[in-house]
């Protein structure tokens, strides 16, 4: 199966450059056995009673840095994992605009950070590695770094100041991300409290932008993605599967995380570690239940998941009703609620 199993068609007016004026005030479509067309305030009149919510609490890093070589050559760089303890001698990896115009040895410089260009990435062809020579990275993040916004968000000026609180979700708790698990931005303070979710954590990387270009989707790769669950969760979690109860992922990090997690057949534990998996059609899924999520890009790893658990037809076939509704797609847009077919939701 190739990429253009996973595309549609999408008027590009749709596709969301600002957030909702409130969260939970964003669309939501629930597909069940039929589509129901709601809002993100009314979810947990859509979930089964006894369905356990877990959300991804990753923060985004302002990791977009702009830096220059001592002769002036200016770099944007794109930081693939920033996180505590990257200072002096640390290795760090980005991907590089104008990457071609810098050599081995060759440094580069932001407000608070020194870098020194080690060469091509052994694992990630698309990023640069580093070392660093002086200061620290999230240090240097949070004093000239940007929110990396996706490329498709057209802001001529760039992130604000709205930007900086709405592309984190309000559960947010755990520095590393560069782009965010963007179904959680949906959930409010009042919602996070009613719905008591279990937590994990996976940082994202910019390999989530990536379009699928291999002709077989079960050869995409996104690379790997650090993520963590401690003991309190890992035991909710488990819980609710020895019981039977649905669970619900918010956000396909989620969903990647546990499916992880689930795939030795053992009970779910504290852990930390990484994470490439790529969901694609025929993948059994052993945690989760129900998923709720964002309208994502044609052609993306991130739809083929949504395929995957919800079934590619009746998905495409949501998509093209979200599609005349009127729905706001992509990171800032409005959100889907997928569930079991037999559901009467």
């Amino acid at each position: 199966m190739g990429p253009d199993a996973f595309d549609f068609a999408l008027p590009p007016e749709q596709i969301a450059h600002a957030p909702a004026p409130q969260r939970a005030a964003s669309r939501m479509l629930v597909l069940g056995s039929q589509r129901v067309h709601t809002h993100v305030h009314a979810l947990r009149e859509h979930l089964p009673p006894d369905a356990l919510v877990v959300v991804n609490q990753s923060k985004v890093v302002p990791a977009r840095l702009h830096a220059t070589r001592d002769d002036g050559r200016a770099f944007e760089l794109l930081l693939c994992a920033p996180g505590p303890g990257q200072g002096v001698g640390a290795s760090i990896t980005a991907w590089v605009r104008n990457a071609k115009k810098l050599r081995p040895g060759q440094e580069v410089s932001v407000p608070g950070l020194r870098l020194a260009f080690v060469g091509p990435d052994a694992v990630d062809p698309r990023a640069r590695v580093f070392t660093v020579v002086d200061g620290d990275v999230l240090t240097a993040c949070h004093a000239a770094g940007e929110i990396p916004l996706p490329p498709y968000i057209a802001r001529p000026s760039g992130p604000d100041a709205e930007d900086a609180e709405r592309y984190q979700t309000v559960f947010a708790a755990h520095e590393g991300s560069v782009a965010a698990p963007t179904a959680g931005l949906h959930l409010d303070a009042d919602m996070v409290a009613a719905l008591d979710p279990a937590t994990v954590t996976l940082h994202v990387g910019p390999g989530t932008f990536l379009p699928m270009e291999a002709e077989d989707v079960r050869d995409h790769k996104v690379g790997a993605e650090r993520f963590s669950i401690d003991a309190r969760c890992a035991a909710r979690i488990q819980a609710a599967r020895d019981d039977g109860r649905p669970i619900v992922a918010v956000g396909t990090t989620v969903t990647r995380t546990l499916e992880t997690l689930g795939r030795e057949g053992g009970p779910l534990e504290a852990c930390s570690g990484t994470t490439d998996l790529v969901i694609t059609p025929g993948h059994r899924f052993s945690v989760v239940t129900h998923l709720m999520t964002n309208f994502h890009l044609p052609k993306s790893s991130l739809l083929m998941l949504v395929c995957s658990l919800g079934g590619r037809e009746r998905v495409l076939a949501a998509y093209e009703d979200a599609v005349a509704q009127g729905y706001r797609f992509y990171s800032y847009g409005d959100c889907m609620l997928i569930c079991p077919q037999e559901s009467s939701s």
